[in-house]
C-alpha cells in the first residue's frame, strides 16, 4: 500500500449519537449500558482494553489486557506482579485504559490510579481459570528475556508435572490491579468527524458531565 493510499483511508461514522440528556448520572452505569451493547454485538473480545503506563524513564508504554470486573470502585485486570507493566504501575500509579469498540463506533477512555487488589480477590479469580492458564502463570517470567521457545516449553512442562496431582495454587507473583477512575470519557463516532464526546469528572459525591469538542 502506498503512502497516498494510506492517507485516503477513512470511514464516516453514523451508527448512533450520544446526548447529555440520554447518558446516566454515573459513568459506571453508562459504561455498563455500553458494555451490554458490546456483549450483544459481533465484537469477539469486548473486554480487551489498552493499558497505558509510564515508568522510571518517563516513557509511556501501552499493551492490551483483559477487563475481568468493574463496579463503582474501578476496573480490574490481572497480571504478573514482576512484569514490566506492574513495575511501572508500582512506581507511578497513574494510568489510562482505552476500550475501542469499532463495530459500535465507540470508545471509552478511563484515566485513574492503579492499586493492587486483595489477596482473596486474586485467589478467587485465579481458582476460576483453566489449568493451562494457571500453569502458564507459574511458567512465564513475564517481560523477562528467556533462552528461547524451547525453554518456555520445558518450564511449562515442569510445572504441569509438578501440579498434576493436586490443586494449582496462585503464584505469589501473580494478582490483580484495580484502576480507580479520576475521569471517564465516552466517545461516539459521528458523521463529518463531529463526534460526540461526554466527559465525567468527580464533583462532590457524584460526577459532573461535560461535552467536549470533537
Amino acid at each position: 500500500m502506498t503512502a497516498e493510499e494510506i492517507a485516503r483511508l477513512r470511514k464516516d461514522y453514523a451508527l448512533n449519537s450520544l446526548n447529555e440528556d440520554e447518558v446516566a448520572d454515573s459513568p459506571i452505569i453508562q459504561f455498563e449500558k455500553w458494555w451490554d451493547d458490546a456483549s450483544k454485538s459481533e465484537i469477539l473480545e469486548y473486554n480487551a482494553m489498552t493499558l497505558a503506563s509510564t515508568g522510571h524513564d518517563g516513557m509511556p508504554e501501552a499493551r492490551t489486557v483483559l477487563l475481568k470486573a468493574f463496579d463503582e470502585k474501578g476496573f480490574v485486570f490481572f497480571t504478573n506482579y514482576n512484569s514490566a507493566k506492574s513495575q511501572q504501575l508500582d512506581f507511578n500509579a497513574n494510568c489510562c485504559l482505552l476500550f475501542f469498540w469499532k463495530e459500535l463506533e465507540r470508545q471509552v477512555r478511563v484515566n485513574g490510579t492503579a492499586e493492587r487488589i486483595t489477596m482473596k480477590e486474586s485467589i478467587d479469580y485465579f481458582d476460576s481459570r483453566p489449568d493451562g492458564s494457571k500453569i502458564g502463570a507459574w511458567a512465564s517470567p513475564q517481560s523477562m528475556v528467556v533462552a528461547g521457545k524451547a525453554w518456555l516449553k520445558e518450564t511449562f512442562e515442569y510445572y504441569a508435572e509438578r501440579f498434576k496431582h493436586g490443586q494449582i495454587p496462585k503464584p505469589p507473583h501473580w494478582g490483580g490491579y484495580r484502576v480507580k477512575p479520576t475521569k471517564i470519557e465516552f466517545w461516539q463516532g459521528r458523521p463529518s468527524r463531529m463526534h460526540d464526546r461526554i466527559l465525567y469528572t468527580p464533583e462532590g459525591e457524584g460526577w459532573k458531565r461535560e461535552r467536549l469538542a470533537p
